[in-house]
């Protein structure tokens, strides 16, 4: 976690010099993609959002490699199959379409390797998710759904987007939801492994909404600002997942 966030300020210094045409920062969220990330297996396959960097460098992608796609680079940042982990997708919630086709190719060869889509909490309000679970829940694929609830679609509130918790709306698709801290790195990989060995000994798939907070912009190019309230980053400052790793560290180690 302490690398990834290291990674993600010099990025988004880089950015600020004209390094890189724009940057999204994932301050707050390492617990989520750390833990999530470390779950997987080599042969899993992941669908990540833009902002997934975490998971990539679980994955083994170089940090030179997070930002060579922002920078415009025709490789578009690393090989998929190197690292079985898509390139960073821009289209909000068209990841889990991918994920879900891919699942059901894994179901159809016989293997018991898991596809993995990321996405936020703005993208459950997409299409395209609620297809891919109707798709995931109808021919019960490998497919494990993991939705880093922010907080935040760009500047607008998560309370506002849902009027009830989104992993409950996995119900509605036949598909069973877990609701986790997502600021602890080891209660993420808890459930993710969980949902990856229900999906591995054919159960299905598994909708997962990791709790926590963007601290930083949408993207370099947004100012929080002027949609967010200072009392709500202060409160989720002090839910840092780093700092609470650090301290429960100290404590085993006293």
């Amino acid at each position: 976690m302490v690398v990834i966030r290291r990674i993600d300020a010099e990025a988004t210094a880089l950015q600020r010099q004209g390094e890189l045409a724009l940057w999204p920062p994932l301050l707050g969220q390492e617990a989520s993609q750390i833990g999530s990330g470390r779950a997987l297996r080599d042969d899993d396959f992941v669908f990540p959002s833009y902002r997934d960097n975490g998971v990539a460098y679980c994955r083994g992608v170089e940090p030179t490699d997070l930002v060579r796609a922002w920078r415009g680079n025709a490789s578009s940042g690393w090989d998929p199959y190197r690292h079985n982990i898509a390139t960073q997708q821009i289209i909000i919630g068209s990841q889990s379409l991918h994920a879900t086709g891919y699942a059901m190719g894994i179901q159809h060869d016989g293997a018991d390797s898991v596809a993995v889509a990321l996405f936020g909490d703005g993208a459950t309000s997409e299409g395209d998710v609620n297809e891919a679970m109707v798709f995931a829940a109808s021919f019960q694929v490998p497919v494990v759904f993991i939705c880093q609830n922010n907080h935040w679609a760009i500047s607008e509130p998560v309370r506002i987007q849902s009027h009830i918790q989104i992993a409950d709306r996995a119900s509605g698709f036949g598909i069973p939801s877990m609701r986790v801290d997502g600021n602890d790195v080891l209660a993420v990989l808890a459930v993710t492994r969980i949902a990856l060995d229900r999906a591995r000994k054919g159960g299905g798939p598994t909708f997962i909404e990791a709790v926590t907070y963007r601290m930083g912009p949408h993207t370099t190019a947004d100012d929080p600002t002027r949609y967010r309230d200072a009392n709500e980053l202060e409160d989720w400052a002090a839910k840092d997942p780093i700092a609470r790793l650090k301290a429960l560290l100290r404590t085993k180690a006293s």
